[in-house]
């Protein structure tokens, strides 16, 4: 197979700083691969999500971005989130999402702060009353910023990571369940460091490690009574605007390289793992971690 240039080995975006998280997409050059293949063809769609209603969170970039486009293609009426910062990058995947499916997807952008419970709350409630019913969520917002010593970490920022990247999660779940239907989804965004404990990002990597947990237990309390499936995907490194400025330089030389295909991921070589397990393809799997990091063996 002939690979399109960001797909081949060695390839190395060039790193660039924001200057506050939650980072733009529209700020990167070259631009995240969404809808194009490894083979540089556009993502072929086949009707996997035919009317399905989705929650997707953090959809403005990145593997949100991504895995809500090809959802949508797809067939999925889409729910996305975004912070106050994203909402021009909200809007404009509205527009995009709207135009690679001639309309055809019903798209709605709301703005949450996912850290505080009274919103997640509302959140699911806007949800059914604009779709009608709730089929699959995929989880995937989150925060991250570099920090090289312990005891130098503010005790905010672990709060602040904890309150983001796992307590929202229990928030949205515990608030949707009750409205989930048998064969309902729920998969969450998790990360490689979770197994592997990246030095720079234990708080972050504590959050993704809690979040394996919590998707293996609530598994198996949903999966044999209610048919709800629950899984995780855990990406290597990729190609996203959540990489924090704050990183250390050698991590930043390193970046995507040091994996054995010697590149960083493409958000699109996620989302096609979140369209499978939102999809039937995937019925007999729950409680698993997919693991999409390049090569990397996860034992």
């Amino acid at each position: 197979m002939k690979f399109s240039e960001q797909f081949k080995k060695g390839y190395k975006p060039p790193f660039q700083t924001q200057a506050s998280a939650p980072g733009l997409q529209s700020k990167l050059d070259p631009q995240p691969v969404n809808d194009v293949t490894a083979d540089g063809k556009p993502y072929k769609a086949s009707g996997k999500l035919d009317g399905q209603s989705a929650l997707i969170t953090g959809a403005d970039s990145g593997i949100g971005l991504s895995t809500a486009i090809l959802f949508a293609l797809e067939g999925a009426d889409l729910t996305l989130t975004y912070t106050a910062k994203e909402k021009q990058e909200a809007e404009a995947a509205e527009q995009e999402i709207k135009k690679k499916t001639n309309g055809k997807c019903k798209v709605q952008t709301l703005e949450f702060d996912l850290s505080k419970e009274e919103q997640c709350i509302v959140l699911i409630e806007k949800h059914l009353a604009f779709h009608g019913k709730l089929d699959a969520i995929v989880l995937n917002h989150g925060t991250q910023n570099a920090n090289t010593y312990l005891p130098t970490l503010p005790t905010e920022q672990w709060h602040n990571t904890f309150d983001t990247n796992i307590h929202s999660f229990f928030y949205i779940c515990k608030a949707a369940i009750p409205h989930l239907p048998p064969g309902a989804t729920i998969n969450f965004n998790a990360s490689i460091n979770m197994a592997v404990g990246h030095p720079e990002l234990i708080d972050y990597t504590a959050t993704k490690g809690a979040m394996i947990g919590f998707m293996r237990a609530l598994s198996n309390q949903l999966v044999g009574d209610k048919g709800i499936r629950c899984n995780a995907v855990a990406p290597g490194p990729i190609w996203t605007p959540l990489i924090p400025a704050t990183m250390s330089e050698d991590s930043i030389e390193k970046f995507g390289t040091s994996v054995p295909m010697g590149r960083a991921g493409q958000p699109i070589e996620i989302a096609t793992a979140f369209v499978y397990l939102a999809s039937p393809d995937s019925s007999y799997i729950s409680g698993q971690v997919i693991h999409i990091n390049g090569g990397v063996v996860i034992e």
